[in-house]
């Protein structure tokens, strides 16, 4: 029987089989090989590999993980999880059958692309969610912001760190008359009507078409659409959730513990504020060593 079966295996879940593997504990760690990230051409703000590929990133943490004899890294994807503390059971797409002591879940969401054309081919290039990942390549330069909702607003408080140039989509948005003045203060224009399309160039380039009115160019256009779990593994434990303008996240303690005792949470599918390669990696860190520290005698 393992310790802990982790499954996800990407940044939260690699820092969670690191801690425990450390701690001579036995892990199993499943992963698809399909990380949120993985469009991305650049990793940024994770402290000693900033700017490198995530792929190469995660690829490094593997080779690294091979000399701790008790993990264990499958490629694969877990099909169903059943049982509680001390006898969780997962059966795998190669139809094994694992038994673990503690489950840590870590395999985190799947953006939902709009059924706009070229909007899917952008993104992690030249349609991003998050300045702090991208920002300082493109600062001040032209930005673009659809607008997706109240939060949408403070995002335009935000991005002033980084360009005094943006122009916001509402995409059919009502955007209160208060923030439309709020925007016009800030010397921000607001472009009306839905988006129909997305051209990109070679460089950062974005092109919004409208169903109505010119095209607009932008250096980078920021977006953030809702995403749901990567699996719906939390559902046949019947775990909690909370909602978030984006999407749900499970529901976690202070010790990344669910509302199950013995099964924890880490990285974008526990983190309900914002998703970062830095904050998978401690929330992953701190659920191994939480899940360890739980099975003390």
């Amino acid at each position: 029987m393992n310790d802990v079966l982790i499954i996800g295996g990407s940044f939260a879940g690699l820092a969670a089989a690191l801690q425990l593997g450390r701690a001579r504990r036995k892990v199993t760690v499943l992963d698809t090989g399909l990380p949120r990230n993985r469009f991305a051409n650049h990793s940024h703000g994770l402290l000693g590999h900033d700017h490198k590929p995530p792929l190469e990133i995660l690829a490094e943490a593997r080779q690294q993980l091979a000399r701790y004899p008790t993990v264990r890294l499958v490629t694969t994807r877990a099909e169903s999880i059943s049982g509680a503390i001390n006898d969780f059971s997962v059966l795998t797409g190669d139809g094994e059958s694992l038994k673990a002591r503690r489950l840590i879940l870590s395999y985190g969401v799947a953006d939902q692309m709009p059924e706009v054309p070229g909007f899917a081919e952008g993104w992690g290039t030249s349609i991003v969610p998050c300045p702090y990942c991208d920002g300082f390549e493109v600062a001040g330069r032209h930005w673009g912001l659809v607008w997706s909702g109240p939060p949408s607003h403070n995002y335009v408080r935000l991005y002033h760190d980084w360009t005094d140039t943006l122009t916001v989509f509402a995409n059919g948005h009502d955007i209160p008359p208060d923030i439309r003045a709020d925007l016009v203060r800030r010397g921000i224009p607001v472009v009306d009507g839905w988006i129909t399309e997305i051209d990109h160039d070679e460089s950062y380039n974005a092109t919004v078409r409208l169903d109505a009115g010119p095209p607009v160019a932008v250096d980078i256009l920021f977006a953030h659409p809702r995403n749901k779990p990567s699996a719906p593994l939390h559902e046949s434990l019947g775990l909690a959730t909370v909602d978030t303008p984006l999407g749900i996240a499970l529901q976690v303690d202070e010790r990344r513990e669910t509302s199950m005792p013995g099964v924890y949470a880490a990285g974008d599918l526990a983190n309900p504020l914002m998703a970062s390669v830095t904050t998978a990696s401690w929330q992953g860190a701190m659920a191994g060593i939480f899940a360890q520290q739980s099975m003390l005698v």
